[in-house]
């Protein structure tokens, strides 16, 4: 099972980023220096039948950004990170979280989904919601520095004849909200008159985690129903729920339900820490969950692996001084 991390740092959490943290050229320096990152790359393009790697090695970056390529150069790119962090005896985590589609990463780490059968159904999941709404006709925009009732008020005055929701809630100085391109303008002039500090709207290519992805859902559910999940070797918090799972029965409906519901990054953070969490290792490109977590939490220890310095790094860190592992 999990490993204790060193003396007075209390568990350790990996977290898996979601959809916005890619980057041109992730993966590519792990690859070339690991032989487990490399044979997950090698794995994804015989999966999806064209070469995916190349997408996040060399771009362009209007391809690496077109959702249904983000979803699985993300979750390649997260699980080869992993793959080269077991292959070099890293302690296992005591639990582990993803941020929407870093949910999907979690679950492969976690053995419950086969890396294949993932980096397949996200590639399908990217076109559903993208294809779930005409574009133009959906937007999103992270309110900054505003309580989520307030954000909840701000959409619920919004949304007239339209649909305007909280769609991740990721600290108590963000939330992002979805839905029709009109009430979302609206929410957002609303929410800077109840005092937000900003409310920026985002550059994405579909209204994610509203109402408006059902479409998107019962395609995906369809998916979801040919595949085989196994229990999990460590608990995994749910976006949906906020509450930790180990069985592969509950998998197909949390990964279903998460299309068109809230991501509840505050709460599952939250319910990490509850349980003696003190240990988040940020696991895949860049360092947005990380950021997160200290705005959730404050003074913690976060740790990011997604390269060959910070794969160094992090083994100095999460083994210790005198330990033997890494």
């Amino acid at each position: 099972m999990a490993s204790e991390a060193p003396e007075n740092f209390g568990k350790t959490a990996f977290v898996f980023p979601g959809q916005g943290s890619q980057s041109v050229g992730m993966g590519k320096a792990l690859s070339d220096a690991h032989a487990a990152a490399r044979e997950v790359f090698e794995e994804a393009d015989d999966a999806l039948g064209f070469s995916i790697s190349r997408i996040c090695f060399e771009g362009p970056e209007d391809q690496l950004t077109l959702t249904a390529n983000t979803q699985p150069a993300i979750l390649t790119a997260s699980v080869a990170a992993f793959r080269a962090m077991e292959a070099l005896g890293f302690p296992m985590p005591d639990f582990v979280a993803g941020h929407s589609l870093g949910e999907y990463s979690a679950l492969v780490a976690a053995g419950g989904m086969g890396f294949a059968d993932a980096v397949r159904t996200v590639r399908k999941r990217g076109l559903f919601m993208q294809e779930a709404v005409p574009v133009g006709e959906g937007a999103m925009a992270a309110i900054m520095k505003l309580p989520v009732d307030a954000v909840e008020e701000a959409c619920r005055s919004a949304a007239g004849d339209g649909v305007c929701a909280p769609a991740n809630i990721n600290s108590p100085d963000q939330v992002v909200i979805a839905g029709s391109s009109s009430a979302v303008e609206r929410a957002m002039e609303i929410a800077k008159e109840m005092g937000a500090k900003r409310a920026i709207r985002l550059n994405v290519s579909a209204p994610f985690h509203c109402s408006l992805m059902l479409p998107a859902q019962e395609r995906l559910s369809e998916e979801l129903g040919n595949l085989t999940f196994a229990d999990l070797r460590f608990p995994l918090v749910e976006n949906v729920s906020a509450d930790f799972n180990v069985s592969g029965g509950r998998v197909r409906a949390a990964l279903t339900e998460q299309v068109s519901s809230p991501v509840r990054w505050v709460e599952s953070v939250e319910a990490l820490k509850a349980v003696g969490a003190g240990t988040f290792v940020e696991v895949g490109p860049g360092k947005v969950l990380s950021g997160l977590v200290r705005q959730i939490l404050g003074d913690v220890r976060c740790i990011n692996v997604d390269g060959p310095e910070t794969l160094e790094s992090a083994c100095a860190e999460l083994c210790g001084p005198g330990k033997d592992c890494c």
